[in-house]
């Protein structure tokens, strides 16, 4: 019994994550029908709903295969501390690399 709440357990997460994700996403496309400011294409969406759906994933990798809490907590903010380095990267080039969105 308490082997198939666990399943339960995980599989709410993982419809936690890709919630999320969808939510996250909705906020640009709303927007975009308000403002000229954010103008997104079809590759922009692709390319974010990666980002953070792999980093959901990922997470949800750590938090199920790791069994130190501490370990898991830094791994998860190093892994949330990448998305965002990357994110800032594809917006406006902060580090100046190639992948620069500016």
């Amino acid at each position: 019994m308490e082997n198939k709440f666990n399943m339960i357990k995980n599989n709410n997460r993982l419809l936690i994550i890709v919630v999320t994700v969808a939510f996250l996403l909705l906020i640009p496309f709303i927007a975009m029908q308000y403002t000229e400011e954010v103008s997104w294409n079809l590759s922009d969406f692709v390319v974010a709903g990666v980002l953070l759906l792999g980093t959901g994933l990922l997470c949800e990798l750590v938090i199920r295969k790791v069994n130190q809490k501490g370990l898991r907590i830094v791994i998860c903010v190093a892994l949330l501390t990448i998305l965002l380095l990357l994110w800032a990267e594809l917006a406006v080039g902060i580090l100046g690399t190639p992948l620069s969105g500016h």
